[in-house]
């Protein structure tokens, strides 16, 4: 449903601060844009100290050469003229010298603007955002590079507050998803689950609006009611290239992607569940119908033997952190830990390994798992155990914690924890504000700050 239609405004002088507020919020966007121009790693002060002093020098050329050669009376009859029009008793005679002097540059400074706006308009990007773009290719680009694996909310939460600081993250995302939209394209198709992929890509899409639209579920039409427009484009790429990761290159273009996103696997797999009563649960979506009173012992993938992209392995060996969700343990993370490939090259890679504890329990998953037994599970699954748990100190409000506890969801936290596990956690508030979930930016900033990186572990 499209918005309603604003009323007709008379003028935006008649309204409420109308061309005051106009004229500050524009003052602000011209002094952050020359903030960011003057920031460091841009790339613009060194050529534009670079042009001045050369239009200085030639300043000094040009007035060597008319002084000392055939224009020395031109030149004379010049300096005789402005003389003539300043006013010893106003300014001294060399301060109209460097007047003009500054003019002159003013105006060479000037024309180069004018002439890289005319340039930029001509390429098809707006000059306002010139300076974005360079930020975002200068100064995110030397940020660490950040490989995340798992999926589900937890993961596009993670990756909206990473992309504010480094275009360098990886997104290695769980592709086996049985259910709504996903499994009916995964089944339709026999195409890798799209749905984590989809809210991945929408995290770190620079683009506002392509984000919003990937995120979009139609409510009605025959065989597209329950779809997300995301979903539906890479089920089209997908046929369209032969498959998914035949797209990746074509996929990143078109959402301007900052960072990368990848599947774990190539092929469609199947999530199996098997319970310590020795039943096995077929699919990911009848795990928390299913498993009743047992547990989880472990899962696996069927087929086992999945292979992995290249660049999935190559962004775990040059990874300065490798982080494992948030998100649900044995939906989200351990399946992106079970294809050989990446479980072998997150056991070789000397980066450390930060696991981000879940905030409750799932219920008909992990009910009554504790914190430690999470980290375990993990460690068993991939064979390495979390060199860093990442652990939220910060309570809920009681209604939110009412809430969930109705539903079978428990808070996790530290207690009862052996005296190894509470030496690798870091213990920070990394809730959202009044909800049960971890906040982006909150998380962003332990990950940069508090977790280890490769360079403090060599």
């Amino acid at each position: 449903m499209s918005d309603p239609p604003l009323p007709p405004h008379p003028h935006p002088d008649a309204a409420p601060g109308g061309r005051g507020t106009a004229l500050r919020a524009r003052g602000r966007r011209a002094t952050r844009r020359a903030r960011m121009w003057m920031s460091p790693g841009i790339g613009v002060k060194r050529w534009l100290a670079l042009f001045v002093a050369c239009t200085l020098l030639g300043a000094i050329g040009v007035l060597h050469f008319t002084w000392t050669g055939p224009l020395h009376f031109t030149a004379t009859r010049w300096i005789l003229w402005v003389n003539a029009l300043i006013r010893p008793e106003v300014m001294p005679l060399y301060v109209g010298g460097i007047v003009l002097m500054l003019l002159a540059l003013f105006g060479a400074l000037w024309s180069i603007m004018m002439l890289n706006r005319s340039v930029l308009s001509g390429t098809g990007t707006a000059p306002d955002q010139a300076v974005d773009l360079m930020y975002q290719n200068r100064h995110l680009a030397r940020g660490p590079r950040i490989v995340t694996l798992g999926g589900g909310t937890g993961m596009s939460n993670l990756l909206s507050g990473l992309r504010v600081h480094t275009g360098n993250t990886t997104a290695i995302v769980t592709v086996a998803d049985d259910g709504g939209s996903s499994g009916r394209l995964r089944q339709s198709l026999d195409m890798i689950a799209p749905g984590d992929l989809t809210d991945c890509y929408a995290a770190l899409s620079d683009s506002p609006v392509m984000a919003r639209l990937l995120l979009h579920r139609f409510q009605r039409g025959d065989g597209i009611a329950g779809h997300t427009f995301g979903n539906l484009m890479l089920a089209t790429l997908s046929e369209e290239e032969g498959s998914l990761s035949d797209a990746m290159i074509d996929i990143h273009e078109v959402l301007r992607i900052r960072g990368r996103v990848y599947p774990a696997a190539t092929q469609p797999p199947t999530l199996v569940a098997h319970l310590s009563d020795g039943r096995t649960i077929r699919g990911e979506s009848q795990f928390a119908q299913q498993v009743g009173a047992a547990r989880i012992g472990h899962v696996t993938l069927d087929p086992p033997d999945l292979p992995a992209l290249p660049e999935v392995l190559q962004a775990i060996r040059d990874a300065d952190q490798i982080v494992l969700g948030p998100g649900s343990l044995y939906t989200s993370i351990i399946p992106a830990l079970l294809v050989p490939a990446v479980a072998h090259e997150l056991r070789q890679t000397p980066a450390p390994l930060i696991y981000v504890a879940s905030l409750m329990t799932e219920p008909g998953e992990t009910d009554d798992l504790t914190l430690e037994g999470h980290v375990q599970a993990i460690t068993r699954h991939l064979g390495r155990a979390p060199d860093c748990v990442l652990v939220n100190n910060a309570m809920p409000p009681r209604d939110v914690i009412e809430r969930y506890a109705a539903e079978g969801a428990h808070l996790l936290g530290l207690g009862g924890a052996s005296r190894d596990l509470r030496g690798r956690s870091v213990i920070l508030p990394l809730l959202h504000p009044g909800q049960a979930r971890h906040d982006p930016a909150a998380l962003a900033q332990a990950l940069l700050y508090a977790a280890p990186r490769r360079d403090q572990t060599v």
